[in-house]
């Protein structure tokens, strides 16, 4: 039994909350009588707050985020029918920002908007001594890193096992994007340099090998950055995965030497582009030199074997169709791994609210708080841009078609697959739940019959990439005529063919 739980609804099994752990870890005398409770958000609410309510406790924290504050709203609406004596404690960037009309927050006892590392602490408290503050919102100020007990203790064997880890060796953001929630930080801090590679190795030593930092801008302090890259190209080995934010203007030629000393399949960068526009990013206060950019993502392209995750949004301020479509040819030229396509969202809080009424921009009320609609962007154009990142994640960032990337980008690549997305929802009226098979079938048929490519060709590439995915049946356009070439008939005959025969086939040949 614990009298406090730390809570939150996690998207997967596979993530685990970095932000739980340094409440726990800064539970201080409190420590020995809580606990940290983890659920998914696909589990019903019932089951969940009968797991928290069997432990008996009189303060269940709350982590509160875009993805799971649907799910967290019904789980303490529950939890106050059958134990209003319970104290609700919320957190998290969901619930810190435009607070006052949420229900979760009405529902709620007590809300701590902000960095809650020793505020949640301070509540409890006074929560268990039965004299409970006045007020039901905090706005604690941000605390000084040094002074926060270290999280990273108290991931389970369980978590080293299973989940992903999260790290972080600096707090806040020095750029003022406003779209995002970092443009209201004030400042940066990093933590004790020392001490946070003396975490690292406790993790390294009890089996961690998937890294995921949290930092806003890695490379923002190249002298930190660089130890830290030190640290971990010291203990490389085949297991070892790095995840880092960088920005894609500011690689010096210290940094650039390490990233390319990093074997294949070690380390995944991940660089927000956003757009290309000029006159967008001064609307979005983005400072980004695009020459640069430009410069350093076809130098990381050939010269390392980072894998390379872009991001782009579709809707910011300004941007016309043409203007996105501009940016994503400009992007696809330079060729990373993943372009991950991304519809504006109005987070709580961030700035970019300021620009809702000159570009009449109208966005969903309920989560993920998309774009609806704008001056620039009707509300069909944007239904046809979600459903291009849909496939575009299928096809284009899923690894499965490289063979048949080129074909499909060729020449003015964002006008053919937004013909070829529009031709897929037209013809099969859905964007998920596509059987691999199917989805095969359906880009041949597309790449011949919409876009005018070669059918021996598409068949070709086609094959090779259905081969490579290890897939099993055989799809109708490999069985439908003559394959081309020894290898497409190599390609049918393994996928109609058991895993294990396939590989066997494949070690004979």
């Amino acid at each position: 039994m614990s009298s406090i739980l730390l809570s939150t609804l996690n998207a997967r099994y596979f993530h685990s909350s970095l932000g739980l752990r340094y409440l726990y870890a800064n539970l201080g005398e409190l420590q020995a009588d809580a606990a940290i409770r983890e659920f998914i958000i696909t589990q019903r609410p019932l089951d969940i707050i009968e797991a928290l309510l069997a432990e008996q406790p009189r303060i269940i924290g709350f982590g509160v985020y875009i993805w799971n504050v649907v799910e967290t709203t019904q789980v303490v609406a529950l939890l106050k029918k059958v134990r209003p004596e319970v104290q609700i404690v919320l957190g998290g960037p969901e619930v810190s920002h435009e607070w006052e009309q949420q229900r979760i927050v009405t529902l709620a006892d007590y809300l701590i908007a902000g960095q809650a590392d020793l505020a949640f602490v301070q509540l409890c408290r006074r929560l268990l001594a039965d004299d409970p503050p006045d007020g039901k919102v905090m706005t604690p100020e941000s605390p000084p890193l040094s002074c926060l007990a270290s999280p990273y203790p108290f991931y389970c064997d369980e978590d080293i096992a299973h989940r992903l880890i999260y790290v972080e060796a600096s707090r806040g953001c020095p750029f003022k994007c406003e779209f995002c929630l970092s443009a209201l930080d004030q400042n940066t801090q990093p933590f004790p340099l020392e001490l946070f590679l003396g975490e690292m190795e406790q993790l390294y030593q009890r089996g961690v090998r998937h890294f995921k930092f949290v930092d806003r801008t890695f490379n923002l302090n190249i002298r930190t950055s660089t130890q830290i890259l030190d640290f971990f190209l010291e203990r490389a080995d085949k297991q070892l995965f790095l995840h880092f934010e960088v920005i894609p203007d500011h690689l010096p030629s210290s940094l650039k030497d390490r990233i390319a000393r990093f074997p294949a399949g070690s380390l995944q960068l991940e660089i927000g582009i956003q757009t290309f526009n000029p006159t967008v990013q001064a609307h979005i206060n983005r400072k980004q030199h695009n020459r640069k950019t430009e410069e350093n993502l076809a130098w990381l392209r050939q010269h390392t074997s980072a894998y390379l995750h872009t991001d782009l949004i579709a809707g910011l301020p300004g941007e016309d169709l043409g203007s996105f479509a501009a940016s994503f040819d400009r992007l696809v030229t330079l060729d990373p791994h993943e372009i991950q396509v991304g519809i504006l969202k109005r987070l709580r809080g961030t700035p970019i609210d300021r620009h809702t009424a000159p570009f009449d921009c109208r966005y969903n009320p309920h989560p993920p708080y998309n774009l609806l609609c704008s001056e620039l962007l009707d509300f069909a154009t944007l239904r046809r841009l979600e459903r291009f990142a849909r496939y575009w994640d299928l096809i284009g960032n899923s690894g499965r078609f490289a063979q048949t990337r080129p074909i499909l980008l060729d020449n003015a690549p964002f006008r053919r697959f937004m013909s070829l997305s529009d031709w897929l929802f037209a013809t099969t009226g859905q964007t998920h739940q596509f059987a691999l098979e199917r989805l095969f079938d359906w880009l041949y048929q597309g790449l011949t019959e919409v876009l005018g490519a070669d059918a021996a060709i598409a068949r070709h590439v086609l094959a090779e990439d259905y081969q490579a995915s290890s897939a099993k049946g055989c799809p109708a356009f490999l069985r439908a005529g003559r394959p081309a070439t020894a290898k497409t008939a190599k390609a049918a005959r393994n996928a109609a063919t058991p895993d294990r025969q396939a590989r066997r086939r494949q070690e004979e040949n």
